[in-house]
């Protein structure tokens, strides 16, 4: 005998994942976020993989970002506005969902707006725990904004990094991130230019949000041994490097065929030679060579970090006793009779009609 199925859906609004990162604080988030993205990253053959699907505007883009690992199915929906400050909206809005693949019913539905700084932060400390030397200490963060306060954070708690150099052509940007950032133990100096933010960085982050083809970083301020962590350009169109940059530096990705139509790498011939980071994290590839070398992480975003952060935020969640469940699928006796749903409204109209008419 067949029972009736009720499918509840955990739900995770963006006032419930702001009270899990604060009781958890923002260190141990990074932490455990960047741990299971070194766990998922080192099973990268299990996932199926595929480029967001994003459709552009003269405003912005709005992208899915599916990915899979034969158990579990996830999705994020996310947009890139950068005129949308201006109207009282963020640059980038998300939510994603967390499926099961064998039934096909959403385990989880959650924001992703904060979870995506948080995951995109951890992800660039990630990488540069085998792309940057060890010692780095120094970094410099063109790009104040929204995304900004959580790069600097990665870096300091997950690297080591002490001191931040900052520089945004919106000064109060950059007055924000030092208000945020001042119960920190970093040293925040803010910059003139991007030269003198860069000159002396052992690391260099560009966060930027503007949808144009920019050359922010160019290959005269390049110094021997340092780290390229380039946030900010990732769909067609958008760049932050010059091209001589990446002519300069050993370039690291996440996903390759998605990098070289989004990133920086979209500038460069189709032959030229990019590593995927997963190979780096398993030792098929190595990542710095020497000292000196400059390396660049072009890094655009994948669909695979936000598997990684959604089931981050999921359990975290849980453990907590946070969140709610709702009813996101409808619960049938007969799951072949979806029609009685409405049933008994309709009923109830019908009969209201045939009187209507006797009177």
């Amino acid at each position: 005998m067949k029972t009736e199925a009720n499918v509840k859906t955990q739900f995770l609004s963006a006032e419930t994942v702001a009270h899990l990162v604060s009781t958890l604080g923002i260190a141990a988030c990074l932490r455990g976020v960047a741990d299971y993205l070194h766990a998922d990253y080192l099973r990268w053959e299990a996932f199926d993989k595929s480029a967001r699907v994003a459709s552009h505007s003269a405003d912005g883009v709005i992208e899915l970002m599916p990915i899979s690992d034969g158990a579990h199915y996830t999705f994020k929906y996310v947009n890139g506005h950068p005129k949308n400050t201006a109207f009282g909206l963020p640059t980038v809005m998300a939510f994603g969902v967390l499926a099961r693949v064998d039934t096909g019913t959403p385990e989880v539905l959650s924001e992703l707006t904060l979870t995506t700084a948080i995951r995109t932060a951890a992800m660039s400390a990630l990488a540069a725990k085998v792309l940057a030397r060890p010692d780095s200490r120094r970094m410099a963060l063109i790009g104040n904004g929204a995304q900004s306060e959580f790069q600097a954070l990665a870096f300091h708690h997950l690297l080591g990094i002490e001191e931040i150099r900052l520089f945004d052509i919106d000064r109060a940007a950059t007055v924000k991130l030092m208000r945020n950032l001042a119960h920190t133990d970093l040293r925040l100096r803010v910059c003139a230019s991007v030269q003198e933010a860069v000159r002396g960085a052992d690391i260099v982050t560009t966060v930027t949000a503007d949808k144009a083809s920019a050359r922010i970083i160019t290959a005269d301020m390049l110094e021997p041994g340092m780290h390229i962590n380039g946030v900010g350009g990732d769909c067609p169109g958008k760049t932050e490097m010059h091209p001589d940059v990446l002519n300069g530096a050993l370039v690291f990705v996440e996903y390759e065929p998605q990098t070289r139509v989004e990133g920086d790498l979209q500038q460069m011939p189709a032959d030229f030679p990019a590593t995927e980071l997963w190979c780096v994290f398993a030792g098929k590839a190595p990542g710095r060579i020497d000292e000196r070398q400059v390396t660049l992480f072009d890094s655009v975003g994948f669909a695979l970090e936000d598997y990684s952060a959604l089931r981050f935020m999921r359990d975290s969640a849980r453990a907590l006793g946070l969140g709610q469940t709702i009813s996101l699928i409808p619960t049938m006796a007969n799951p072949k009779d979806l029609f009685s749903l409405v049933r008994p409204s309709v009923v109830a109209s019908d009969a209201g009609t045939k009187m209507s008419r006797v009177a």
